[in-house]
């Protein structure tokens, strides 16, 4: 998803599409390092969008953490590695807000990064992130001066539209939501059942802006971003700038999808994190701000979601 709308940017901003090198997985295997050198040493990019990982919501995460750690650690190792074997000079790492503390003060600033205990039901994603912001500081403390090297890590909060993973069981809020009632609509069901309590904040950003943001981040003057980072607190936190609680957004889906039955809520299932709001002053100081509220971005992901997933339903 994300990888997709970068490359739209990246057209949309005048990169010729043969500029533009892209893998899907099934053309390469990131956890696989021989292949991810091979690929290096076949491309030669000039600067790398890390923008692959294994994603899912509360239900995934649970189920396969140690898919979760292991897939995202090896993958996140292997690119950074032969990036830099290969002599990239720019590479941009993409986190998630799951990095902050279950407990962070709200607003998340960058400065709460390892300041509590994360949120058990998606820790092992969480470490893997938190290890990937760590592994591109640590390359630019020792070879940023020898070799010119600046890798730089932005972490979104919760992000949807298209391109997005609809799966029943392992996808995230907004394309579980869409799907739900999407189903419902066409059964003509009177009711929706949400898991939790519907109460939990969140935050949501329409995928295109998180590429525009991370164009605009990689794209920054070195002086520049050193002024707003530390070498050991390098991330950028990348957020719409207020949240919605749970119930509030099942709403606003079932509305865009026309859905016109009741909601209800399991409070026997898990809430996961009360909230998770990100703190994003310092890339609006750095010059950008979204620009697609929910529910335009809510009936551009679900005119997605028909065009690609309803054929096969």
């Amino acid at each position: 998803m994300v990888g997709s709308a970068i490359v739209r940017q990246l057209l949309a901003a005048g990169h010729p599409q043969s500029h533009i090198v892209t893998r899907t997985h099934a053309d390469l295997d990131l956890t696989d390092q021989l292949a991810v050198r091979s690929f290096f040493a076949e491309e030669q990019p000039e600067q790398v969008y890390l923008a692959a990982a294994r994603v899912g919501g509360i239900h995934a995460n649970n189920t396969y953490p140690a898919d979760f750690i292991y897939d995202n650690l090896t993958m996140q190792v292997n690119v950074v590695e032969a990036a830099f074997r290969h002599g990239v000079k720019r590479l941009l790492f993409l986190g998630s807000s799951c990095i902050y503390p279950r407990m962070a003060p709200q607003p998340m600033a960058e400065e709460a990064l390892l300041t509590g205990p994360l949120e058990p039901t998606n820790e092992p994603y969480a470490i893997a992130k938190i290890a990937g912001i760590k592994l591109c500081e640590s390359y630019n403390r020792q070879y940023g001066q020898s070799h010119g090297i600046d890798y730089r890590s932005v972490m979104p909060t919760n992000l949807y539209g298209p391109g997005d993973n609809y799966h029943p069981e392992n996808s995230h809020v907004i394309p579980a939501l869409i799907r739900r009632f999407h189903e419902a609509r066409i059964a003509k069901s009177p009711v929706v059942t949400i898991w939790g309590t519907g109460t939990p904040m969140r935050e949501f950003l329409y995928v295109d802006d998180m590429a525009a943001a991370s164009v605009h981040v990689m794209n920054l003057p070195k002086q520049l971003f050193d002024q707003y980072t530390l070498p050991m607190l390098s991330h950028i936190n990348v957020g719409w700038g207020s949240d919605i609680s749970i119930a509030d957004l099942a709403r606003a889906v079932s509305r865009a999808v026309g859905f016109e039955g009741s909601i209800q809520f399991d409070t026997s299932k898990p809430d996961g994190t009360p909230r998770k709001l990100m703190d994003s002053r310092r890339i609006h100081a750095l010059g950008w701000r979204a620009q697609t509220d929910l529910e335009s971005g809510l009936s551009r992901a679900y005119a997605d979601f028909l065009n690609t997933h309803v054929p096969s339903l």
